[in-house]
């Protein structure tokens, strides 16, 4: 414990809480303060001002980051015939229908993104109750129900990101490693934010974007100009 309260107090010397950082400086400040032994995830957290509990009000999208997230995606897809045939070449970790369905009923979730021919929502409807909750549920609009099963794996293989505010209004999502290069995570970052932004539903009233925060694992929490931020 000691050891831990040691990193800590050195993450964050000489750190002023209270400014507010570009993009560009809380990712250099991150990385200068990292000094764990593992390759930290840099993350992206937003507060908007938004009541999900509103369907006009739900934020939910997905982004490509430019250069990945770092991090390897397992991917299953459900999908018969020539489309699992094209899932297997395309990198899927996990092909199947009714196999797929009962190896899930029994706990057996070794998977990131779940993806789904539209034929096969029949029984994948059947588990919604359990992918739902974990954020797994196949979905159009997030491009994870689809006939293009080699696009969808690809794009989730390369880093592609789903996005989905909580009960609070909070949003956030990892944007890649500290071991990145700044350029890299800087424009990560940016393309997520945008992303988020441009989500903004119909709904939304007054100020859309509260407040941003950027982090690492172990790090400290960095309070994001939201005035450079563009909505």
């Amino acid at each position: 414990m000691a050891r831990v309260a040691k990193r800590m107090q050195k993450a964050v010397e000489g750190l002023d809480f209270e400014k507010l950082f570009t993009v560009e400086e809380a990712v250099n400040e991150l990385k200068a303060r990292s000094a764990v032994k593992f390759d930290e995830t840099v993350e992206v957290s937003m507060n908007l001002g938004v009541d999900p509990r509103h369907a006009d009000q739900m934020v939910r999208g997905v982004v490509s980051l430019p250069h990945g997230t770092g991090k390897t995606m397992r991917v299953a897809v459900f999908a018969r015939g020539p489309k699992a045939d094209e899932a297997k070449e395309a990198g899927a970790d996990v092909v199947g229908a009714e196999d797929l369905m009962e190896s899930i009923q029994k706990g057996e979730i070794d998977f990131d993104r779940c993806i789904a021919t539209p034929d096969m929502m029949a029984v994948v409807g059947r588990i919604g109750k359990i992918l739902g909750p974990k954020g797994l549920m196949p979905n159009p609009k997030l491009g994870t129900v689809t006939m293009d099963v080699k696009g969808a794996v690809e794009a989730a293989k390369a880093g592609q990101v789903e996005f989905r505010v909580e009960k609070a209004g909070i949003i956030h999502g990892g944007i890649g490693k500290v071991s990145f290069g700044s350029d890299k995570l800087i424009e990560n970052a940016k393309a997520f934010i945008g992303a988020v932004v441009k989500a903004k539903p119909s709904g939304a009233k007054g100020t859309y974007v509260r407040r941003i925060a950027m982090s690492s694992t172990m790090g400290p929490g960095l309070k994001i100009d939201v005035a450079e931020i563009s909505e």
